[in-house]
């Protein structure tokens, strides 16, 4: 699961320019851009209950495990304005049960842009999750599940054991993600692969009354499990943390879905859950996969359009990694994480311009009227950025 929350940007006017260098914190408190505001909803709608479920899990169920995909930014939040959140995060990896995935630590899109600044995030992650949560991440995954065969060697090459990407339909052809690959070109490290279908029955369907499966029990759910296996054994199933009591609200009966499908699961003496290294070292690779141009998680193209999609968010980037020099070499350290900060793969999200059903969940998640405006307030920051480095 995924627990990410970007420090979004504020209605910042083109006057602010050279005036107001507090890019994060919306002063109406109502306001959907207000950070504090949506954290603590966020917290109280879903982090709360889940790990409260996900804690009790682990209390009741001795092989119960699962993996935490955690960004800085979002430690950063919860440490700030819910540190109850974090002390529970705390308590259940302390079980060594939970494991930690590695990832950048603002949740950007650097390695398409800058891999000496995507290999520094990646550093600013793993410092961060050993400072807070004593442990070593050993499985990466990169923002928003993008994946390539470059990503795949430079991960070897940095260490990691495994990595995570998007079982989809078109690279897998014939093949099940219910197996453990080796990505092209490697040799040590193992390639993990989301079975997109049976998360995405409870991250985006599970509430969903049009659907021809509504609603979803738990003897339907593990019917399908089981039937998955036929294609593989292993099954990879990866979501929003949010999709708990958020995405999908408490009253739709989730978490108690949640809770009787890991008691269904464990009953069954031939189930395991696994951690993603252990995942990784459950079988040798069924074969080799190769993914040469990008696969991510995102709308039906399963590419980095959702982000990169029109002139307004290529603008926003180029904005924002054009200015690396100049930020570094004025050694401001209030300065380079806001630059960091505005890395953050959300706010080109929030720009994106496409219709129909990936232009609607777009506009779910979008903290602005529009992406007109938000491709505006960014890049009025972005002139206040040019002003402070002079």
């Amino acid at each position: 699961m995924h627990m990410h929350q970007p420090y979004r940007v504020k209605h910042y006017s083109v006057f602010a320019a050279g005036k107001d260098h507090d890019y994060w914190h919306e002063p109406d408190w109502y306001a959907r851009n207000n950070n504090q505001r949506v954290l603590e909803k966020v917290a109280d709608k879903s982090y709360r209950p889940m790990l409260a479920t996900l804690e009790k899990c682990l209390n009741m169920y001795p092989e119960f495990k699962f993996s935490l995909s955690v960004t800085g930014v979002l430690l950063e939040q919860i440490s700030d304005w819910a540190p109850d959140v974090l002390e529970t995060l705390k308590r259940v990896v302390a079980t060594g049960r939970v494991e930690i995935v590695a990832e950048t630590y603002y949740h950007s899109l650097a390695f398409f842009y800058d891999r000496d600044e995507f290999e520094a995030q990646v550093r600013m992650h793993q410092d961060k999750i050993r400072e807070m949560f004593g442990v070593e991440c050993r499985v990466f995954r990169n923002t928003e599940l993008s994946y390539n065969n470059d990503l795949a060697k430079w991960a070897q090459d940095f260490g990691f054991k495994g990595i995570l990407a998007e079982g989809w339909d078109k690279i897998l052809e014939w093949r099940s993600p219910n197996f453990v690959y080796r990505p092209e070109g490697c040799d040590n490290i193992r390639l993990l692969l989301k079975n997109y279908r049976l998360s995405d029955d409870i991250a985006f369907r599970f509430s969903d009354k049009k659907w021809k499966e509504w609603p979803l029990t738990v003897d339907k759910y593990i019917q399908w499990l089981e039937t998955d296996t036929l294609r593989g054994g292993l099954l990879n199933l990866f979501m929003d943390f949010e999709t708990f009591g958020e995405h999908q609200w408490e009253d739709t009966g989730v978490f108690e879905f949640f809770e009787h499908l890991m008691f269904r699961w464990d009953r069954d003496q031939e189930n395991r859950f696994l951690t993603v290294s252990e995942a990784c070292d459950s079988e040798e690779p069924k074969s080799e996969i190769s993914m040469p141009w990008t696969v991510t998680w995102a709308d039906t193209e399963r590419d980095l359009s959702a982000w990169l999609g029109n002139s307004m968010q290529h603008e926003a980037m180029r904005a924002v990694y054009g200015v690396k020099d100049g930020v570094l070499a004025s050694g401001d350290l209030g300065l380079i994480n806001d630059w960091r900060r505005l890395q953050t793969s959300d706010h080109v999200y929030y720009m994106c311009t496409k219709y129909f059903n990936d232009g609607d969940v777009h506009a779910y998640f979008s903290a602005y009227d529009s992406p007109y405006d938000a491709f505006m307030y960014y890049m009025n920051v972005m002139r206040d950025v040019q002003f402070r480095i002079g």
